[in-house]
């Protein structure tokens, strides 16, 4: 049996990134809601907590999906709501999000995506938990969220669930 380690992720609509993650191999779940963090960041933004086998799925691979499924390059208007973020839950795990991360930046220096101490977590309303498993044929998921799962399909193959 696996034993599950979390990491946060915030950027875009918590919809989105909460299809994206349920998309992967190696997540057991998704929870959907906003994530503050402390300092200048103590606010509430929308993102999901992730919970996942690192026998299955890295950091790593978790971050490159996060990179390419958000617009992690855009400082728009909307930042305050939907903050860029990886948050960490230990300083072990800050270490390893950071290295991946400084990585992806050498790559891609438009890249804003801030790693952050998790600090508080506030759940989305039950009714829009699990959002697009719900209502996969509602306007704003073929139209937001359905592409970044045909991306996923397209560039991140193998490391889908057979779900």
């Amino acid at each position: 049996m696996s034993q599950f380690i979390k990491i946060a992720f915030g950027g875009g609509c918590h919809w989105c990134t909460e299809a994206v993650f349920q998309a992967l191999k190696g997540v057991d779940k998704v929870e959907q809601g906003f994530v503050a963090s402390k300092g200048t960041n103590d606010y509430f933004s929308e993102a999901v907590i992730v919970h996942f086998s690192p026998h299955i799925i890295s950091i790593e691979q978790l971050i490159e999906v996060h990179l390419t499924t958000h617009k992690s390059e855009s400082k728009h208007s909307m930042r305050h709501k939907y903050r860029s973020a990886i948050y960490t839950f230990d300083s072990l795990q800050e270490k390893e999000a950071k290295r991946c991360l400084s990585n992806f930046k050498k790559q891609n220096p438009k890249i804003i995506t801030e790693v952050l101490p998790f600090s508080s977590f506030r759940p989305s309303r039950e009714e829009i938990q699990n959002y697009y498993l719900k209502n996969p044929q509602k306007p704003f998921c073929q139209r937001y969220i359905s592409p970044k799962l045909e991306n996923l399909e397209r560039g991140f193959k193998n490391l889908l669930s057979k779900k």
